[in-house]
């Protein structure tokens, strides 16, 4: 018995060493240069907007539980992360790094819970080690993470979910935790989200532990959970009524599903390229570990992550709105058959011709675009040559060990590609969103300058960019010429923010130039100066 505890805390503090150390380096990374970029649109500028005016309503106010932006009802999301982001104001100040603190925090806890998740499954410590690692040094997981928006929270919480759950097998009181992560993902994202993920967890239930299925702990969590949830509802809709069940509930939730947003839609394998794209260089053992997963299917390990992967991508992939960041929260079931596959590796030495010469050509075309960069670019881009550099260099140890059949290869993969993300993330290419359209600090500086508090402001531009109202604390509102010409001929002063030389102008008479960046000028009729 004595030495059962003694083995017992031995396990627990090296666990918890694990854990610090994933939390440590995964907060390095998601935290680091955070505040260097502007907010891009659109959820960051819609997410800091709504945060704002719950921070600076007046005492009091219901704000917080009846969120606005520009003025008009916010219906989109629950407001639990919009919350958290108004105390970081109050804590920080308004800018981009408080503005992203809490969801990269809430991201970067997703990795030391996928190690504790794997810990849970799987038989061996390299599995959860290289789970852990995999999802820690992804791509995508890491730069949407970073960002004020609401995806990286999911994760977390769908992570947490899960490990409660798994816990709960043999501690029933886990189970608890279980029912309010999955609220929290209610408070997050909305009933749609819950529903998915909720069902994703229930299913793996009844597949791997049906007796679960009656238990009160289980029940009694998803009752605390998603009470909460409902409450905010219920309040909104006795508040506004039933047109904001019809916005929040039909055309901004489960009308995605058979409708796109806008023009926001794709193929039904819009999101196996998405993963193809980013989830480079894990990307090449992963068909190995849905492999091990399928002929595992009767172990827990097997059964979670099939459900987890297949359920969700399914799911997704059926929906007409199409958006990069709904792939997320299947990445850490992604990063469980990495790490197997990696962990089978790791124990076995055994390594497949195929991940040779993958790993060979990634590295093949990182050294071209270094080269490429530095010297052959019309323009060099040395801190993007560098970056390319670093991932060249450790993929070329990489691929000279993994030739050698040696299994360090993907701890040194590991390092390098953490080493590269860390390059990236203090540069100004891993936002490169921001290129498709003019910068819009300078644009907001002007129109905060030359323009009443509150002011509405019209422009040319073609669409809505929700971070230079949010930069402006303006409304800009996008308008065809035609209805720029109307709105010149009132008697009221307009303020119009127009941009000629990429634009067509419209026709004004009479116009008084107050203020001007690069291409875009802001005018107003002569008379309407004072």
């Amino acid at each position: 018995m004595k030495e059962e505890v003694v083995e017992d805390s031995r396990l627990f503090k090296r666990d918890s060493l694990w854990v610090i150390c994933l939390l440590l380096a995964a907060v390095i990374l998601y935290t680091s240069g955070l505040g260097d970029l502007p907010l891009r649109d659109w959820d960051e500028g819609i997410v800091a907007g709504v945060a704002r005016n719950i921070w600076r309503a007046e005492p009091g106010s219901q704000t917080w539980l009846y969120p606005t932006i520009n003025g008009d009802p916010y219906w989109n999301k629950p407001p639990l992360i919009h919350w958290l982001i108004a105390l970081s104001y109050q804590l920080f100040g308004v800018s981009e790094w408080s503005t992203r603190l809490v969801p990269a925090l809430l991201a970067a806890c997703s990795v030391p819970l996928v190690y504790l998740i794997a810990k849970e499954l799987f038989p061996h410590l390299s599995m959860a080690i290289f789970s852990a690692l995999a999802y820690l040094t992804l791509l995508p997981v890491a730069r949407h993470g970073r960002l004020a928006m609401l995806d990286g929270a999911i994760a977390c919480w769908f992570c947490l979910g899960i490990w409660c759950l798994l816990r709960g097998k043999k501690h029933h009181a886990w189970l608890l935790g279980g029912g309010i992560a999955l609220g929290l993902i209610c408070l997050t994202k909305g009933i749609m989200m819950g529903v998915l993920l909720g069902g994703i967890m229930l299913l793996f239930t009844a597949w791997d532990s049906s007796k679960l299925l009656r238990n009160s702990y289980l029940w009694l969590g998803l009752l605390l959970g998603i009470m909460p949830a409902i409450a905010w509802y219920c309040l909104q809709y006795f508040h506004y009524g039933t047109q904001f069940l019809g916005i929040s509930l039909g055309d901004q939730t489960f009308k995605r599903i058979w409708s796109p947003v806008s023009t926001i839609s794709g193929s039904p394998w819009y999101y196996l390229l998405e993963i193809a794209k980013y989830s480079l260089p894990w990307l090449i053992f992963l068909p190995h570990g849905v492999k091990l997963a399928w002929a595992n299917r009767h172990l827990s390990w097997g059964k979670l992550t099939l459900v987890w992967t297949g359920v969700y991508l399914l799911a997704i992939s059926l929906m007409k709105t199409k958006l990069p960041w709904y792939v997320i929260p299947l990445y850490p079931g992604l990063s469980l058959l990495i790490g197997v596959s990696l962990g089978k590796i790791w124990q076995k030495k055994q390594l497949a011709y195929f991940w040779q010469v993958s790993l060979s050509f990634i590295t093949l075309i990182c050294w071209l675009g270094s080269i490429y960069y530095s010297f052959i670019a019309p323009v060099p881009q040395i801190d993007l040559a560098l970056i390319l550099l670093i991932v060249a260099i450790s993929f070329t140890v990489a691929s000279g060990l993994i030739w050698l059949r040696n299994r360090y290869f993907m701890l040194v993969v590991a390092v390098g590609f953490y080493l590269a993300l860390l390059l990236l993330f203090n540069s100004s290419y891993w936002l490169w969103e921001l290129n498709n359209d003019f910068p819009v600090k300078p644009v907001a500086t002007m129109l905060q300058a030359q323009t009443p508090g509150l002011e509405k402001i019209y422009t040319n531009h073609p669409y809505f960019r929700p971070s230079l109202d949010f930069y402006s604390d303006r409304v800009v509102i996008p308008q065809s010429n035609e209805q720029l010409e109307q709105l010149w001929q009132g008697l009221q002063p307009v303020y119009l923010l127009i941009n000629s030389d990429i634009l067509p102008a419209p026709k004004l008479d009479n116009k008084q130039v107050v203020g001007s960046v690069v291409s875009w000028q802001l005018i107003t009729k002569s008379e309407g100066l004072k």
